[in-house]
């Protein structure tokens, strides 16, 4: 504590901070603290997104995306409000600080912002349903003194069917924590399902 006294008092003669106290709600991300450890999440933010799409009554769904779904451009008619399409897939995109689970179709959804079809925002709205289920889930950090770094990844061989290039996942834990996650699409072809998962482990050396 004597340490985080003076870092403070540093900060404080540079650019004159205000210490507010144990952090409880910062950007839309809610932290509760106690003696098993951190839970981050974005339930309010959640309650919002809902709020304003008029799906806080829906339906909830069990997963973020319908198994086996694919997306193509031009599949579908082209929506009249593309700025909604939009402006949903960009507060889609803050919630995944918290919510990994659907870091994937929202990667997904958001290759199409450029010409959104009905099916494209069918499939975000299926996203908001399994939100509803869950509205309050987040991350936990929980207390303890295992400092490894262990990273788990994985390739969807040839999943974009338009350009025919893999899909790349991975998440980070220090300890029992998870840090980091993302999922991409890879930069060039691979010719087979082992040179895809190569390439994720040439990441994962980067990474390291």
């Amino acid at each position: 504590m004597s340490l985080i006294q003076k870092l403070k008092a540093y900060l404080d003669d540079a650019f004159k901070i205000k210490d507010l106290g144990e952090l409880g709600y910062f950007l839309g991300i809610e932290a509760r603290r106690n003696e098993a450890g951190l839970n981050l999440c974005q339930r309010k933010y959640a309650l919002d997104i809902l709020t304003e799409t008029g799906f806080l009554e829906c339906k909830p769904a069990s997963s973020p995306m319908v198994p086996g779904l694919r997306l193509y451009h031009g599949d579908g008619e082209l929506l009249t409000d593309i700025g909604s399409y939009r402006r949903l897939v960009s507060r889609l995109l803050y919630l995944t600080a918290t919510r990994p689970d659907i870091a994937y179709v929202v990667q997904q959804l958001s290759q199409f912002v450029d010409a959104p079809t009905n099916k494209h925002i069918s499939a975000a709205h299926h996203v908001l349903r399994c939100i509803k289920r869950a509205p309050g889930q987040g991350i936990f950090y929980p207390k303890g003194e295992a400092l490894q770094l262990n990273m788990f990844s994985d390739s969807d061989w040839a999943t974009c069917s338009e350009t025919r290039r893999s899909i790349t996942g991975f998440c980070i834990f220090f300890g029992d924590a998870l840090i980091s996650w993302k999922s991409k699409k890879q930069t060039t072809v691979s010719r087979s399902s082992s040179q895809a998962e190569y390439r994720v482990l040439v990441l994962r050396n980067l990474k390291d």
